[in-house]
């Protein structure tokens, strides 16, 4: 129980899981988020990526910066950002995913949006006419058997790529490219499953070793006979274009 607590205690900042290298593996997604977020991107454009965590993935797409603006609701995160991405020139604003984004009217040539809640219709109002929008979801059936597993029943989720592509098309959008994908994912030792379960709290919310320590024993035996436990990822891409008007 110890290492499973060092472990729900372990310190975690940006959007970095290489703690988790070696011990958790899921298969390759069938698309490249970056190559999308890169295609007929220019240097000249204005890009806003949402939810950048720590700006970790933003860094690798060599962007010039001063062209560049941020969203980050997760307080630890917006440090990060404010203390590595604002003074190289990006523009680094406050924002939880509720309520309107903190720019201006057709501001962005681009915005890209890794795994964090959006609003089409705000979205689309970011959006320079023509401008692309780039998103990558987690959806709503995500590890929904390890969930149930742990004692956390998740409610019914609309949050799949039928339904986001209904409401980007009222917002105005054009639909480039649209994909899903339920991979599998395997955890090879319960303490990785702990830090899983305690950074991704919305989805496992209130999880403390103690509450779920009953569960993670009979997780502790599966992995010891079978050499791991899986479960399955939800995710999909949507590629959409602003119309003109």
């Amino acid at each position: 129980m110890k290492i499973w607590k060092a472990e729900e205690e372990h310190a975690f900042s940006g959007w970095d899981f290489s703690h988790l290298a070696g011990r958790q593996k899921s298969d390759p997604l069938p698309w490249d988020y970056r190559g999308e977020v890169l295609d007929g991107l220019k240097p000249e454009h204005r890009l806003l990526d949402m939810g950048t965590g720590g700006g970790e993935f933003l860094r690798t797409l060599a962007h010039p910066l001063e062209n560049t603006a941020v969203t980050e609701g997760y307080a630890p995160n917006l440090a990060l950002c404010r203390e590595r991405l604002a003074p190289l020139g990006v523009d680094v604003r406050e924002w939880s995913g509720d309520g309107p984004l903190p720019f201006a009217d057709g501001l962005f040539d681009r915005v890209i949006n890794r795994h964090e809640c959006f609003s089409a219709d705000e979205a689309a109002r970011a959006l320079k006419p023509g401008g692309w929008f780039v998103t990558q979801q987690v959806g709503g059936q995500n590890c929904i058997d390890l969930r149930k597993r742990l004692g956390f029943a998740p409610p019914p989720s609309a949050h799949d790529l039928a339904h986001n592509v209904e409401w980007l098309g009222r917002a105005g959008f054009e639909i480039l490219r649209a994909q899903e994908c339920f991979n599998p994912c395997r955890f090879f030792d319960t303490g990785a499953l702990v830090f899983h379960a305690r950074v991704i709290e919305w989805e496992f919310p209130g999880f403390t070793v103690e509450r779920c320590f009953d569960r993670l024993l009979d997780v502790q035996r599966e992995i010891g006979a079978r050499g791991f436990i899986e479960t399955t990822e939800h995710r999909f891409l949507v590629v959409a274009r602003r119309g003109n008007a």
